[in-house]
């Protein structure tokens, strides 16, 4: 059977995965600038009996991979992200980063590593294969707009019945799987304000106008949109990351200029909280006499995991009994948004999540320069996939 050689192979390389995922780590790259990553990947499957390697996908260095079977069937997508973030890494690793001030603080180091592998075993039985596999290998996660929409608007969907992708999770236990169906993770928006007001001494605020009075009144306001104006049982929050009113002390302000995170678990939700953060805005100018500048973008949309295909993947997973896997259970709603999200806009998928918790010591979340994964959790994503992918692709 296609899945049973799939195991077994996945397990003899289970250590090749390691060693890929820790080059990867030491040569870590920002969005969109992945130019030596994705020369990596591409040249990995110089020697794998794929069917094609497209490189400069979408014209930001993604790389598409095709598998095409020996029999009929679905084309099943699946997906690993490649980008690091911009930060400088604490974790002593003998294998940490040797890029000054960037670290793969996420996991795609691991993503790639396992998706690298997968891939070339896939091809190695694809005369047991029945449809066609696309990999997508995709970079700029990290970075709005994302990797995703150009590899989109690129084609790489077309013809794809279904897509599945899987994300490691420092903060879930290693050797359980978590899923989801329906909305699953947030969607996400930026926006920028600028209260422009009229600066003066501090001795005579009466001959000016006071921008960091009305800019702090905006952020009390903003505040209350979670609490009084969205469901109880909906989900939402509203962060003011940037609050620019460095002056001098007996300076009275001139312009302020605020910069928030707004995470959303529906469509209605991310329409409502966009218009009261404008209305709020506005408000100022009528309360303060100020003039309020609003920039507001919706980037990553709500993660929704079809029902159907979640489903399929979890039976799967069920199905495959992996060793390594002590439990595959139901998550809550997750926080983070995920450019995934644009994928499943287009075709149904499921996103699902593989614990990866270090054995012993803290488990720090992603995005944190201590950031770390149990290895373990690579050769488990690899065989879960190969269990969703058989699934849609076994004889």
């Amino acid at each position: 059977m296609l899945l049973d050689e799939l195991m077994k192979r996945l397990e003899d390389k289970k250590e090749r995965i390691i060693e890929i995922r820790r080059y990867l780590h030491e040569h870590p790259e920002l969005s969109f600038q992945e130019e030596e990553t994705a020369k990596y990947i591409s040249d990995f499957y110089k020697d794998v009996p794929v069917d094609s390697v497209e490189t400069n996908f979408g014209g930001q260095r993604g790389v598409v991979v095709t598998i095409k079977g020996s029999h009929p069937g679905k084309t099943i997508a699946i997906r690993a992200d490649f980008d690091a973030l911009p930060i400088q890494e604490e974790t002593g690793l003998p294998f940490a980063s040797k890029n000054e001030g960037v670290m793969h603080a996420c996991g795609h180091d691991g993503h790639t590593a396992y998706m690298l592998v997968l891939a070339e075993t896939l091809a190695e039985v694809k005369n047991h294969i029945k449809g066609t596999i696309r990999i997508i290998h995709q970079p700029a996660e990290e970075t709005p707009p994302g990797g995703a929409l150009g590899m989109i608007e690129a084609g790489v969907l077309e013809g794809v019945d279904a897509i599945i992708g899987i994300h490691v999770m420092s903060t879930m236990k290693t050797g359980h799987i978590y899923y989801r169906s329906g909305n699953t993770q947030t969607g996400r928006s930026y926006f920028k304000l600028v209260v422009q007001g009229k600066g003066g001494h501090g001795s005579s605020p009466h001959l000016a106008n006071d921008a960091i009075v009305a800019a702090s009144a905006f952020v009390l306001n903003v505040q209350t949109i979670v609490s009084r104006r969205i469901n109880p049982f909906d989900t939402a929050s509203i962060t003011i990351g940037n609050f620019d009113g460095k002056g001098t002390f007996n300076v009275i302000k001139d312009a302020v200029t605020i910069e928030g995170d707004v995470r959303t678990m529906t469509p209605e939700t991310r329409e409502l909280v966009e218009k009261q953060i404008q209305a709020f805005a506005n408000g100022l100018e009528t309360s303060y006499g100020v003039e309020s500048k609003l920039e507001y973008k919706n980037d990553y949309p709500v993660l929704y995991n079809d029902p159907d295909v979640t489903e399929q993947v979890r039976q799967a997973l069920e199905q495959a009994s992996i060793p390594d896997v002590e439990s595959i259970l139901e998550t809550p709603p997750q926080p983070p948004s995920e450019d995934f999200a644009y994928y499943l806009e287009k075709v149904p998928g499921c996103f699902f999540y593989v614990g990866a918790a270090p054995e012993s010591g803290e488990a720090y979340p992603h995005h944190h320069p201590k950031f770390d994964i149990n290895e373990n959790s690579l050769i488990i994503s690899a065989k879960a996939m190969a269990a969703a992918v058989a699934s849609y692709c076994g004889e």
